[in-house]
This record gives structure tokens, C-alpha cells and sequence, in this order.
């Protein structure tokens, strides 16, 4: 029960739920236990008006006895009757209670869930795949709903049955309340054994449909791939073997429910023939009456239930449990991105970066070593260099996805650490490497970092990125819906819609991370004069492969294996000789070479 303590606070912040459960717990088991009492007194009224019903055979008082007898027991019927539907309402009471306090404390638990995982940083995501982080806000979710509504108001009804029960069937009889309960403890000895190994396999389950849902998750994303190289059938025996492990833990958990129920219902069938072999000692002995025998018969038969229930209660709490440990592993988790309380109220765009070094944490991959270098205000600064080189981690970097592990990176001369992160990120327009864009319209997507969405605004965004004349092109124009992944778009214009989100922001700085890579010259030219008229006076970095993008730029670097090789404007980098020389030379042979 120790992981489930997490769940403290809501029931203190769901108290005045939960008390008014309880006391219609109490209510609602008080009227099914009176009306047993109410059958004993019934029962012994049929066995007494009977004989005086035999004994005045012949007689004309014989009518009169049938009459009182009839009406007595349609007093006791009716009493039932209405103390039965007194307990369906407070059921109801009940359930509108604590049930719904379930639903709350559901929907609670998801937003916090969603809030941890927004505030976690890129590297957790890195190392989790998708398909785990939403069973964790979903299926574990409900688990634990399981246990703070069902499980919670099934025990408290449990237990205070129990008691009033088993505290009127001593009161009455003590011997015969002993050996009707004999059985009880053998069956709480069970219970306790049985739950270590539903506890196990539980664990087991969830861990493989974690497993199975993030596999699904990952191949319907790359359906594309999947069908391009014919990979179909055996997609289908991957699915069927993670199906097949799956199957085979549900089913052993359901080998042990399926032994463990019945042997339940056998316990409180025994109860019930000690009842009638003991009680009916007692009855000859006039201990008690016939009638109570049939009350302690009722109140056994009405101990089933609750009894049979006790197992699948605790299958619920073993099953929360194991839900809620999952869940708390991510929880506890500290983000590794602190943002600071630093707001730069007039941002320029200067950045530093002084002896910068990072390590990729979870591959152990240096990216970047002792790099130095500055931009100042309104430069636009090229990035070039082979892939791995390390220009989408020096963007990572700027963008504070991640901490590098040495040196320090200022903006504006403050340091990047000391910034408040969403007026910091606000100023800045991102366009990374591995487009993404959400299953909506193109106009939302466009608009995607703003809190307002204004047409105009929209559209000039998509002028300037070169992707207009292509919406335009659509049947919905603007209000096209997109694929997952924006999977309705091609390359080339999923990239520009990329442009047009970061560009509607009007950014202090941009940085566009070789998201022109999918589109043709003529387009990249046109999006290129559109980024200068854009960014004039601002600070732009372009990181590209191709040289014919970049050769206007104030400062270009070459990047190799984690290190400035070069730096300067296109015309000194030619006169340098180097590295940038041979990559130059290189692209030109190349498109050459493509336009024979």
C-alpha cells in the first residue's frame, strides 16, 4: 500500500465526498440488515399461526385467525419491501458520492500526470518510447480510478456489513455466530496468500501492454515504411508473438482468479450448512427460535456477496498498486531544464557560446567540445558541417533542451540558465530538423504558437514561407485537415508549414535547423529573400548542407566532430583553402554531374 499513498492528497482534498460516502455506507447496510430480523420475526409468526390455525380446525374463529395471519404478513412483506428500497437509495446516495469522487480524482491525476510529462525534459522523452508514457496516463490512470472509487466504497460497505452482522448474530447466539463464521479465516488466509501472486502478475501484465502498445504505437507511425518495403506479414508475427506473451500472463492470472472465486463461494457454503446443522441443535435445545435460523441463513447468504467481492477488491488495490508504482517512477522524476526568474524585457539576440561541451546522456556521444563563439545582434550566421558534426546540437543547446555539461552560454549577456524559459523560448522561432506537425487544420498548425489566431496574419506567414500558392491549391484551402504527422502534406511543404509556424511569431531570433533540405533551389531562393526582408536588424542561424543557401550569410562555420574548424564570410573561407573549399568544390561537381 506504500505507492498508494500518493493518492492522500486527493482524498483530503475530496473529504467532504468521501465522509457523506461512509455515512451512507452505514445507512444503506443498516436497512439490509433490519430486514432480516424482519423474516426471523415473520418466519416464527408462520410456525405459531399455524398451530393455532390446526387447533381451531372446525371452528368459525379458524376465518378469523387466516385473516390476522394473512394481514400479518403482508405488514412484514410491505416493511420489507420499503426497507429495501430505503437501502436502493442510499446506494444510490452512495455511489453518487464516492464514484464520483473516483471520476475527480481521475481527472486530477491526468492533468498532473500531462503537467509532469510537459515540464520533463527532451532527454526523458529520449529514452521512453510514447506508447509506455500513454499507458502510464491512461490505463494505470483507470487502475488506480478503480481503487479510489469501486474498491474503496466496496471494502467500507464490506467491513461495516460485517460488523453489524456478525455483532447481531453474537448478540443473538454465540455458538451458533462461531461456527457459522468458522469458515472466515481459512478464507482471509487464502486471500492473503492468493494476493502476492495477483500482485506479480499484475505487475507482469502491465509491463507487457506497455510493451504491446508502444510496438503498435511506433508501427502505425511508420506505416508508410512498413508498406514501401513490404514488411506487412511480418509486422503480423512481431504483433502476434507480443499479443501471444500478453495472452499467456492474462491467462495465467485468470487460472488463479477462476480457483480463487470458487473456493470463496465453497467457504460461505459451508457456512451455511453449519448454520442449519448447528442452529437446528439449537432450536431443539430452545436456545433460539426457527426464526433465527433464518436470519443467520440470510445474513450468511447476504455475507456472499460482499465476501465473493473481497477478492475481486483486492485484486483492484494489488492491480492500483502496481499501476500507481508506474506511475510514481515518472512522477518523481525532477526535470533536468530548472527555468530561471530572469526576463529580458528588450531582447536584442546576442548570444555567446564560451567553452561549451556536451555529452549526449543517454548514448554517451560528445557532441560538442570546448566550443566558442559569438553573434551579435541582427547577424545572420550559417552552420555547415558533415552530419554528426554537431549543428542541431549547438540549436538543442540555444533552445535549452538541453544543459551543456561545461562551459556557458549567454543571451543578451545574461546567462542562458538564468532566463525565464517561456518569455525566453516566446522570442525565439524554431524550425527543426524533424518536421512535426499535429493532426489539424494548416491554419492551426501555422498558428500553432500563438493565443490568438488571426487570418491575415496566417496568411502572410504562409506567403513568406512559399507555401501559400500550395494551400491555395487544397479544396479546404487553409482549413485543410492534416494526417497524422501532417502525413496530407509532402515533404517539401510540410517543411514550409514548419517555416510559417516560426515565422507568424515575428521572433527575435530564428533558426531554421536544415528544414530546407526537402525543398527545390527556386523555393529555397524566394523563402531566403523572404527571410531577410523578414529578419532584418534580427539574428537569423541557418544550419544547411547545402552551400548555394548559405553563401550570403554574415558568418559561417564549419563544424567537424564537435569543433569549429572554420569561421568567417564565404569569400574568406574560399581564400582560407580548407575544409569549406573542398565542401564547395564538391557540391559543385555534384550539380553538375546531375544536370548532364
Amino acid at each position: 500500500m506504500k505507492h498508494l499513498r500518493f493518492l492522500n492528497k486527493y482524498f483530503l482534498k475530496y473529504k467532504w465526498w468521501i465522509i457523506p460516502g461512509i455515512l451512507f455506507v452505514i445507512i444503506s447496510n443498516i436497512f439490509a440488515v433490519i430486514p432480516a430480523q424482519v423474516i426471523g420475526h415473520a418466519f416464527n409468526l408462520i410456525i405459531e399461526n399455524i398451530q393455532v390455525y390446526t387447533l381451531f380446525n372446525g371452528f368459525n374463529q379458524q376465518t378469523i385467525i387466516y385473516d390476522i395471519f394473512s394481514y400479518s404478513l403482508f405488514y412484514f412483506g410491505a416493511l420489507v419491501i420499503i426497507l429495501y428500497l430505503l437501502r436502493g437509495l442510499f446506494l444510490f446516495f452512495m455511489r453518487q458520492t464516492i464514484i464520483l469522487m473516483s471520476r475527480h480524482i481521475e481527472f486530477d491525476m491526468k492533468n498532473e500526470i500531462y503537467a509532469h510529462y510537459q515540464d520533463l525534459s527532451l532527454g526523458f522523452y529520449r529514452k521512453n518510447n510514447t506508447g509506455d508514457l500513454m499507458n502510464r496516463a491512461t490505463e494505470d490512470v483507470n487502475r488506480v480510478r478503480m481503487y479510489v472509487g469501486p474498491a474503496i466504497m466496496y471494502a467500507i460497505n464490506t467491513i461495516v456489513l460485517f460488523l453489524l452482522i456478525i455483532s447481531y448474530m453474537y448478540s443473538v447466539n454465540a455458538t451458533l455466530a462461531t461456527y457459522s463464521l468458522l469458515p472466515l479465516p481459512l478464507l482471509f488466509v487464502t486471500i492473503y496468500f492468493v494476493n502476492t501472486l495477483i500482485n506479480k502478475k499484475s505487475e507482469t501484465i502491465q509491463e507487457r501492454l506497455s510493451s504491446l502498445s508502444s510496438f503498435v504505437q511506433e508501427r502505425f507511425s511508420g506505416i508508410r515504411v512498413i508498406k514501401s518495403y513490404v514488411r506487412e506479414a511480418h509486422t503480423k508475427e512481431i504483433f502476434a508473438q507480443e499479443s501471444e506473451g500478453y495472452k499467456q500472463n492474462s491467462m495465467s492470472l485468470v487460472r488463479v482468479q477462476a480457483v480463487f472465486y470458487p473456493t470463496i463461494l465453497l467457504l460461505v457454503g459451508l457456512s451455511t450448512i453449519f448454520t442449519v446443522f448447528i442452529g437446528g441443535k439449537q432450536v431443539m435445545s430452545g436456545a433460539i427460535t426457527a426464526g433465527n435460523i433464518t436470519e443467520f441463513i440470510v445474513y450468511v447468504n447476504q455475507l456472499t456477496f460482499p465476501v465473493s467481492m473481497l477478492g475481486w477488491v483486492t485484486t483492484l488495490i494489488q492491480r492500483a498498486a502496481a499501476s500507481q508504482k508506474r506511475i510514481n517512477e515518472f512522477l518523481q522524476l525532477q526535470p533536468d531544464i530548472i527555468s530561471g526568474d530572469v526576463v529580458i524585457p528588450e531582447f536584442e539576440g546576442r548570444i555567446q557560446f564560451k567553452d561549451v561541451s556536451f555529452t549526449y546522456p543517454d548514448t554517451g556521444i560528445q557532441a560538442l567540445k570546448n566550443i566558442s563563439f559569438e553573434i551579435k545582434k541582427g547577424q545572420f550566421v550559417a552552420l555547415i558541417g558533415r552530419t554528426g558534426s554537431g549543428k542541431s546540437t549547438l540549436a538543442n543547446l540555444f533552445m535549452r533542451m538541453y544543459d551543456a555539461d561545461s562551459g556557458e552560454i549567454l543571451v543578451d549577456g545574461k546567462p542562458l540558465k538564468s532566463l525565464n524559459l517561456g518569455a525566453y523560448r516566446n522570442q525565439v522561432g524554431f524550425v527543426p530538423q524533424e518536421v512535426f506537425l499535429f493532426s489539424d487544420s494548416i491554419k492551426n498548425n501555422i498558428a500553432f504558437g500563438l493565443d490568438e489566431v488571426v487570418e491575415a496574419d496566417v496568411i502572410e506567414a504562409a506567403k513568406s514561407a512559399a507555401v501559400y500558392h500550395n494551400i491555395m491549391d487544397f479544396e479546404q484551402k487553409f482549413e485543410t485537415m492534416l494526417g497524422e504527422r501532417g502525413i496530407t502534406l509532402s515533404g517539401g511543404q510540410k517543411q514550409r508549414v514548419s517555416i510559417a509556424r516560426a515565422l507568424i511569431k515575428e521572433p527575435k531570433v530564428l533558426i531554421f535547423d536544415d528544414c530546407l533540405s526537402a525543398v527545390d533551389t527556386k523555393t529555397e531562393e524566394e523563402i531566403l529573400r523572404n527571410l531577410g526582408r523578414i529578419m532584418k536588424g534580427k539574428t537569423s542561424i541557418l544550419i544547411a548542407h547545402r552551400i548555394s543557401s548559405i553563401k550570403n550569410a554574415d558568418v559561417i562555420m564549419v563544424l567537424d566532430q564537435g569543433q569549429i574548424l572554420e569561421q568567417g564570410s564565404h569569400q574568406q573561407l574560399m581564400d582560407l583553402n580548407g575544409a569549406y573549399k573542398e565542401m564547395y568544390q564538391n557540391q559543385l561537381l555534384e550539380e553538375e554531374k546531375n544536370s548532364v
